[in-house]
């Protein structure tokens, strides 16, 4: 900013200096055609009016000659003299003769006034320069505050202790930029709790079916005599526990993937035209199980940047739940539109409903008639929050079932 404003000044007064230049010019050519349009003989004018034309226009004006190999056209010429500046116009007089009106100004007064005006624009210069570097210094002051603040803030934290900055303590100008500071920590947290959960979650999953797989074995042990349609009941209860188990480690796969697709590139996609792909593939599992989707999909066609693989985690798991969940002869509806600046997907099925006063978006959380390992929606809300969207699960207001909604904001472009 100090070097534009010194850069500016300079063409200031290189303006100033030539207007001001071309006026005095001006003023002698405008002086000369005077001179020559009134007299007819000139020369002999000049000499009997030279003290006149001195006080009243304030110019020496005279005749001179000069040899051929230095005659040339209208020219300009500044001389210093006794601490006067003059400023000498050549005018063509006769060219026969190679003689020129000479006419000279004063212009003292000017090249001091330029002077002056040279030194106050410097002046000027030199203390607005001061002043940008004290508010520049002052400014990187009141902007370091709060990003030192937020540097200590965040060096406090760890996996353990992820508290949210305290706005009241930040200048207005940093609120939005504490607000999204606070709600990716608020985001951290509860990522954080629900791995805690899935953790502990899997643990238990997986050492209750041990347990019993051990008892079983144990017993049939002992029980020597047993016969052998019991020994196979035993082993056939067993393999159902391992694929129970299995089922649980695949969902557990499948969160790991689901986490690696969040480094995925995001691709420019059609997503109503993805959203309907989705459907059709669904339709026909629905279809199979004599069941009905039905989808209402707008706008005809909206490309986005979103990474695919967490889109499907998304409607894969929703319409699977929907499908499930309800009974044969009964109806899906997927719904697409836009609203408020965000893609909204949703989702009604005709099923029990779910409890409300459950978390069902935490892993291991189901309802009393899922058959799944209860992590079909914590997959959904990963995959939705790395999506940097939100999702809902409600009972619908007929009471005929339950209603899923998925939103992606829309980006400005």
């Amino acid at each position: 900013m100090a070097v534009l404003l010194g850069f500016f000044s300079l063409i200031l007064y290189a303006y100033i200096n030539y207007s001001v230049e071309t006026e005095l010019r001006a003023s002698l050519v405008k002086q000369a055609h005077y001179l020559l349009a009134k007299y007819d003989d000139l020369e002999s004018a000049l000499k009997k009016q030279k003290d006149l034309l001195r006080r009243t226009l304030k110019i020496n004006a005279q005749i001179v000659s000069a040899p051929s190999a230095r005659y040339r056209p209208l020219h300009f010429q500044v001389l210093e003299k006794k601490g006067h500046t003059y400023l000498q116009a050549y005018f063509p007089y006769n060219f026969r003769e190679q003689s020129y009106l000479v006419l000279t100004a004063d212009i003292t007064q000017q090249k001091r006034m330029q002077h002056k005006v040279f030194r106050a624009i410097v002046l000027l210069t030199a203390i607005a320069m001061v002043l940008i570097l004290f508010y520049a210094f002052l400014l990187s002051g009141m902007l370091l505050g709060p990003i030192r603040y937020f540097s200590r803030q965040l060096e406090k934290m760890n996996e353990n202790i992820l508290e949210p900055l305290n706005i009241r303590e930040i200048p207005p100008e940093f609120h939005p930029l504490a607000r999204s500071v606070n709600a990716l920590i608020a985001r951290i947290k509860s990522f954080l709790l629900y791995k805690k959960e899935l953790f502990v979650g899997t643990a238990h999953e997986l050492k209750t079916p041990l347990a019993v797989m051990k008892t079983r074995s144990q017993v049939a042990l002992i029980k020597k005599q047993k016969r052998p349609e019991d020994l196979e009941r035993v082993i056939r209860e067993n393999i159902e526990t391992i694929d129970n188990m299995n089922r649980i480690i695949g969902s557990i796969l499948e969160f790991g993937r689901a986490e690696g697709a969040q480094f995925e590139k995001p691709v420019s996609l059609d997503l109503v035209a993805f959203v309907r792909s989705k459907a059709e593939e669904f339709a026909l599992l629905a279809q199979s199980q004599g069941k009905k989707l039905r989808t209402r999909l707008t706008p005809k066609s909206l490309t986005y940047t979103v990474q695919p693989l967490l889109l499907t985690q998304v409607l894969q798991n929703l319409l699977q739940n929907a499908i499930r969940f309800t009974p044969e002869g009964g109806k899906v509806q997927l719904f697409t539109y836009i609203k408020d600046g965000e893609f909204v997907v949703k989702i009604r099925d005709e099923g029990p409903g779910i409890d409300e006063s459950v978390d069902l978006f935490a892993p291991f959380k189901r309802s009393k008639d899922s058959p799944g390992a209860g992590l079909g929606l914590f997959l959904v809300k990963s995959a939705a929050d790395a999506l940097g969207a939100t999702v809902t699960l409600k009972n619908r207001r007929d009471g005929r079932g339950a209603v899923a909604t998925f939103s992606l904001p829309l980006e400005k472009k």
